[in-house]
């Protein structure tokens, strides 16, 4: 049987919960509902994710946790920024209205864009995480692997 590795294209049920405690919050399921399919290396698991689903093959079965900032690195604090409300405004999308909470894509001057979930605003000031918002959180990852190629 074909295991699972750099490139593999994967379809798989998987569970992510961030464990607080006793207490697991589950953040997403495919169990429950159509399994996923992805190809290693792509981004679209992190890799220290990717790195443990390494060498399964189909049909196997795997949980593991993974400690604050395994998986998508700690939270650093200057990812934090203030914005005045112009700097913001010319650079998120026009016409929105956010709230806390929202996932923001502004735009480089190259064409690129990156996200950061909006903190607070008022009319003077924006506050922006750019951290990953898993980042610094004990995860749980579980997965049932149905197809290597």
């Amino acid at each position: 049987m074909k295991q699972i590795g750099p490139g593999s294209h994967v379809t798989l049920h998987y569970r992510l919960a961030v464990c607080e405690g006793d207490v697991e919050r589950e953040l997403i399921s495919t169990f429950d509902a159509r399994p996923a399919t992805l190809q290693i290396g792509n981004g679209q698991l992190a890799p220290a994710i990717e790195q443990r689903l390494f060498g399964l093959a189909e049909g196997a079965r795997a949980e593991f946790d993974l400690a604050p900032g395994d998986a998508y690195g700690e939270r650093r604090p200057e990812l934090v920024r203030t914005l005045t409300r112009a700097a913001f405004d010319a650079n998120a999308e026009a016409d929105t209205e956010y709230e806390a909470g929202d996932v923001i894509a502004f735009r480089m001057p190259d064409g690129a864009s990156f996200a950061g979930v909006l903190k607070s605003c008022d009319a003077e000031r924006v506050v922006i995480d750019f951290n990953h918002p898993l980042a610094g959180l004990p995860l749980r990852f579980s997965a049932h692997v149905i197809g290597v190629i």
